[in-house]
């Protein structure tokens, strides 16, 4: 068996057999060849989680609060764990009040606040299904959600009742409370009555439990705990069911991850929480730091207010996802140069020759080491030395401060992540950027990089140490998982999966096979043991001539390109070529049009014909730089002002692209870029 630096081989390669593709040989962490770390003693719920918590810190911060008076919002305000037991005593015990029991389903409908984190933990209390409805989410996903959950009692936003009310008569068989965070209309509470809904506001439910007090059920590390629903890229969402030992291990795991690295979280850790709670990404940290007693802060909802919520809070870690990360480096990296090293910077490339010298050094030397980077615009070299090189970490901790001063840790999931944003944003921020990789049906975590060693940057790193991985095989796409090289569908064991799709068996065992969850993602062993995440199975089409097409492979790619905030790239097998649509950089094609002498706001530049020939052009510079295939080239362009949202349901919650519902909205932009091209 092979043991390589972060994982070690437990069972052989497999052939191909029995119509099965191969499958290469199963891995898991070096931490855990001797088998998986034991769950913590005593924790085997998520209530166990927050209890034992409540009971070995119950005066320290838990969940922080701004308040905003006459426009100014104020410090954050702190519940300590004791008095967010309190809380949770009394919301369980009035959720019990309306008849509400064990195995029942409570959805939550908000932004992420304390209200939230205080009603999921009432659920964990009395063994409900907890169900959180994304904030993004339509009324038309709410109501499928409800219903399909058989939702009794739902906790909402008060912005977001008028959404859960229009839902109505359609839900009313199973929707029979529903509770405000805030206030309630006098209008709402009457439409609703008059339906047999009956409507609290939150100050009003907590009474109903006065008084009345309920035995806590027994509750199994194997009962559901939570039905997350997935934002589905082709369909209607899917429920995944997690259990109590699922979160549990994960939360262990990466207890152990951190430790093994000197990484260890401590009760002083703090944690900015803006992702969405009904993601499992923000759930799973959020229940890591509740295990181990640390503060988390939660943001006013705004993303305009959003960096003067992390300058108060001081966080020790934030966690996000590439798009919002690769929004920041595309529209800060020209001006960061020019503000804080005074130069006008010649390239993308210059810039990263920059971030790998300075990383190396700050990682090695520290400020006396010399560096000489050819980055200039004026063709000098940018040479910084002693003093120099002070007076940049100097500027470089005043970015620092600005992310509160504490940061050490950025955690980066639901997509890869490029290599040069990773690296930028650990020079600037003087923090460790971390990827880490998991699916809500593998409960977030299933890798996780290491910050000292930077031939992880572009890696999710190595598995976390209670799960086995495998590649298997893709034929029809390339990859093998028997090779040099080993490629494949990322297949993951181990009791960190989910139970099942709710109501849906069939889907289950589309994905779950002989033990193993098949993610649908590709990916590449490195030698050191790390994964790669190069591509996804279902983003693929054939051509016309033949030939496969693995799309998000190949947009990742065109994406290289600063002059493009993001890109769609569409094929089908009645056409031999690609096209696309381009959300262009406005500042780009500004410049671009300067440059040439052409007048006319970012709506009217993107139909200029010379802008569309621009834009290909730069895309077969990208192509011949990553050497792509002569198939893989983009041949027409549209190029569209209005960034691709949720607003159209182009892009999940998680900035997934919904490839039908871009095709459907498109349609006449394709077929008509194919007309024109097929006619010349």
């Amino acid at each position: 068996m092979a043991e390589k630096k972060y994982a070690v081989e437990v069972e052989g390669g497999k052939e191909a057999k029995h119509g099965r593709p191969s499958v290469g040989p199963v891995y898991r962490s070096v931490n855990a060849k001797d088998g998986f770390p034991p769950l913590l003693p005593g924790m085997e719920t998520c209530w166990d989680i927050f209890r034992m918590s409540v009971e070995k810190f119950p005066e320290n911060r838990m969940l922080g609060y701004r308040e905003t008076e006459n426009g100014k919002a104020g410090n954050y305000n702190w519940l300590t764990y004791k008095e967010v037991y309190d809380i949770v005593i009394k919301v369980g015990a009035s959720i019990r009040s309306c008849g509400v029991s064990k195995g029942e389903k409570c959805g939550i409908y908000s932004t992420n606040c304390p209200k939230w984190m205080i009603s999921m933990q009432a659920c964990n209390a009395h063994g409900l299904y907890c169900v959180p409805l994304y904030d993004s989410l339509g009324a038309g996903a709410v109501e499928f959600i409800l219903c399909h959950a058989e939702v009794s009692i739902a906790f909402v936003e008060e912005k977001k009742m008028p959404e859960v009310i229009k839902t109505l008569p359609n839900t009313k068989k199973y929707l029979k409370t529903l509770v405000s965070f805030g206030k309630v209309q006098t209008d709402h509470k009457e439409d609703a009555k008059r339906l047999g809904l009956a409507v609290y506001s939150w100050d009003e439910f907590l009474q109903l439990g006065n008084n009345q007090h309920f035995e806590l059920p027994e509750k199994k590390k194997s009962d559901i705990c939570t039905i997350m629903y997935t934002s589905g890229t082709t369909s209607e969402p899917k429920g995944v069911l997690i259990s109590n030992e699922t979160v549990v291990t994960v939360v262990s795991g990466i207890n152990f991850s951190l430790k093994s690295i000197n990484e260890e979280l401590s009760p002083d850790d703090v944690y900015l929480s803006y992702l969405p709670l009904a993601h499992i990404f923000d759930r799973v940290v959020e229940e890591l730091f509740i295990s181990i007693g640390a503060s988390i802060g939660y943001w006013r909802g705004d993303v305009k207010l959003l960096a003067e919520d992390i300058k108060d809070l001081k966080p020790t870690l934030l966690c996000s996802v590439p798009r919002v990360l690769e929004r920041i480096y595309s529209g800060k990296h020209q001006k960061w140069f020019n503000v804080h090293m005074g130069v006008a910077v010649a390239s993308e490339a210059a810039i990263m020759i920059f971030c790998a010298v300075a990383l190396t050094a700050f990682y090695t030397d520290g400020p006396s080491t010399v560096f000489l980077c050819d980055i200039r615009s004026d063709g000098k070299d940018f040479i910084f030395w002693g003093s120099e090189a002070y007076i940049i970490q100097c500027r470089l901790l005043l970015i620092k401060e600005g992310l509160g001063g504490k940061l050490r840790l950025i955690l980066s999931g639901g997509a890869p992540l490029a290599p040069s944003v990773e690296t930028f944003l650990r020079v600037v921020t003087c923090a460790h950027v971390l990827q880490g990789y998991g699916l809500t049906e593998s409960c977030a975590a299933s890798f996780i990089a290491q910050p000292h060693d930077m031939a992880m940057i572009g890696t999710v790193g190595p598995p976390v140490p209670n799960v086995d991985v495998c590649l298997e095989s893709v034929p029809e796409m390339g990859y093998d998982a028997l090779s040099s090289t080993p490629r494949g569908e990322v297949c993951i064991r181990g009791n960190t999966l989910f139970t099942g799709y709710y109501k849906r068996e069939d889907l289950t065992d589309e994905v779950m096979i002989d033990g193993w969850f098949h993610t649908g993602d590709i990916g590449e062993w490195q030698s050191d043991g790390c994964m790669k995440i190069i591509d996804r199975k279902k983003n693929i089409f054939k051509l016309s001539q033949g030939e496969y097409v693995s799309v998000e492979n190949l947009e990742n790619t065109y994406n290289l390109a600063s002059e493009i905030d993001s890109i769609w790239v569409y094929g089908n097998s009645f056409q031999s070529f690609l096209v696309a649509v381009i959300n262009p950089n406005k500042k780009a094609l500004e410049s671009w049009a300067e440059e040439k002498g052409i007048a006319g706001d970012f709506s009217s530049l993107c139909q200029n014909p010379g802008a569309k020939a621009y834009f290909i052009e730069r895309l077969n510079q990208i192509a011949k730089e990553n050497k792509l295939k002569g198939f893989e080239l983009i041949k027409a362009v549209h190029l569209d002002p209005v960034p691709f949202d949720m607003e159209r349901d182009l892009l999940t919650p998680t900035f997934k692209k919904k490839r039908p519902q871009l095709l459907k909205y498109y349609q006449d932009v394709v077929d008509t870029l194919y007309q024109e091209r097929n006619e010349k």
